[in-house]
């Protein structure tokens, strides 16, 4: 089926048609997509019936390149944008905040058409549906490298409830949610079969995906945790450090117990892992607790809290203690089945 060349549109007649007819969900929404800038009033009334007082805006900003953080071989425009937004919100939750509005700007190369940027919008537009989000602007322009998508999140959070990754002390209990390595063991599917196919290509032979849809959803379609936050509050647990998972559990400890100077002790049978996942490690010669460890973008959060919250974690649900904070003397060890400690490493995703 032919593409409509991105040109018959023109830039402007691009971002109206791809943004026509969003409707604005966040109170502090005034003004949206259509002018030179979005306008939003974070002092309204309705941010304090919300239980938002003496509120603050929350920045995050996350640049995907065609290449490195995704392959187009497998990843659906549609999924990628879904999941290019909820990275975003993902990281305004793990301040204990509450994403309010997004903008989007996209480098786009001649290969693709205005029905593939309806696709990538499309997923954006279901992740704002779902979480309340407004998307309000962004831009657009031509690319030489692929697609590249930067997406900025503007989120709110009461002054005295944000949390940082600094605030650990001492003896804090170390919990995450969810499991972890399961969106790595879905790459690693995803790549095998790309491989795969390219063999079948010359006679040699693919294999399914059936009964690992659960891991090519957690790599191509993950979720924030804002379930997780809710419930926090709701018990009336405001965690002393937090950050979410997106380049492996070892390097975002590491940088709580840097930033907010102490050690680590985490247990190996404490660390969540899914059934699912530990046989696909298994098929492909892989430790699931490494993966588990250095995996990257599970997109579940890690947090420490005081040692006097744990009666009001244990009834939360997919929260998992994992371990407890140290002096920095100590360092950061995983403690395994058999009691042996070893040095806690960083070796998931970095940038460069």
């Amino acid at each position: 089926m032919p593409k409509t060349d991105i040109s018959t549109l023109g830039e402007f007649g691009l971002i109206k048609h791809l943004t026509r007819d969003l409707p604005l969900q966040q109170p502090s929404t005034c003004k949206g997509v259509g002018d030179d800038a979005a306008v939003m009033n974070f002092a309204s009334a309705k941010l304090k019936e919300m239980g938002v007082t003496s509120p603050r805006v929350l920045v995050t900003t996350d640049l995907l390149l065609e290449g490195v953080h995704f392959n187009l071989e497998y990843v659906p425009l549609k999924h990628l944008g879904y999941k290019a937004a909820v990275v975003n919100f993902s990281d305004i939750y793990a301040m204990f905040g509450t994403p309010t509005q997004i903008t989007v700007s996209l480098g786009v190369s001649a290969r693709f058409g205005v029905e593939d940027l309806e696709e990538l919008y499309a997923g954006i537009r279901l992740a704002c549906e779902r979480y309340g989000v407004d998307l309000v602007g962004g831009d657009t322009s031509a690319s030489m490298t692929g697609l590249s998508i930067s997406i900025t999140c503007i989120g709110v959070a009461s002054d005295k409830e944000i949390v940082y990754r600094n605030g650990a002390k001492e003896n804090d209990l170390i919990c995450v949610t969810g499991n972890l390595g399961t969106a790595y063991m879905g790459l690693q599917l995803l790549e095998r079969e790309r491989i795969a196919g390219k063999e079948e290509a010359r006679g040699g032979e693919i294999k399914a995906f059936e009964g690992r849809e659960y891991l090519l959803e957690r790599q191509l379609k993950p979720e924030a945790r804002r379930d997780v936050i809710e419930a926090l509050r709701k018990a009336g647990i405001r965690p002393t450090a937090m950050m979410d998972i997106s380049d492996g559990l070892s390097s975002e400890l590491m940088h709580i117990c840097e930033q907010s100077n102490v050690g680590c002790s985490i247990f190996e049978d404490k660390i969540p892992i899914d059934y699912q996942a530990a046989v696909v490690a298994e098929e492909m010669n892989l430790n699931i607790v490494t993966c588990a460890l250095n995996g990257g973008e599970d997109y579940e959060l890690l947090f420490t809290c005081p040692l006097s919250d744990y009666e009001k974690l244990i009834p939360l649900d997919d929260v998992y203690l994992i371990g407890h904070t140290t002096k920095a003397e100590y360092g950061l060890n995983l403690v395994g089945r058999n009691g042996e400690e070893l040095p806690l490493k960083a070796q998931g995703w970095t940038a460069f």
